[in-house]
């Protein structure tokens, strides 16, 4: 295939890219992460979502270490082509590293971000 697709996509200065995640299936918003040139590349050829972990400055496959990775079902570019979206099938129902399925589970109430979803398995169990 060529990677003339890949050079339509628009990079930020550091070459990357904001991809969120969402539940095929549900709609629902999983996580947001960053993506380089490499990690989409291996996204596509490996039909798993691999991400850029700006903090460990290096490619990390989306459950590695926990086990919950997940299917890409299909890629998608906003209009601009400066964000990436990923339609998913979760593995284990766990996407966020604090346990819980989603990594978007504070909502603004009252002036304050209130908790909304439960820890579905304690991350200390998750990453040994």
């Amino acid at each position: 295939m060529s990677s003339k697709w890949l050079n339509e996509v628009v990079w930020d200065e550091l070459g990357l890219v904001p991809a969120i995640a969402q539940d095929a299936n549900s709609g629902e918003v999983l996580m947001f992460a960053w993506m380089n040139r490499e990690a989409l590349e291996k996204t596509l050829a490996t039909g798993e979502a691999v991400y850029w972990s700006r903090s460990r400055r290096k490619l990390w496959h989306k459950g590695e270490e926990s086990g919950h990775t997940q299917k890409v079902l299909e890629i998608r570019a906003d209009c601009d082509r400066d964000v990436i979206l990923l339609k998913v099938e979760q593995t284990g129902g766990i996407a966020c590293h604090t346990g819980r399925r989603s990594c978007f589970f504070h909502r603004l109430e009252n002036g304050g971000w209130q908790e909304t979803e439960p820890v579905l398995k304690d991350p200390k169990e998750i990453y040994k």
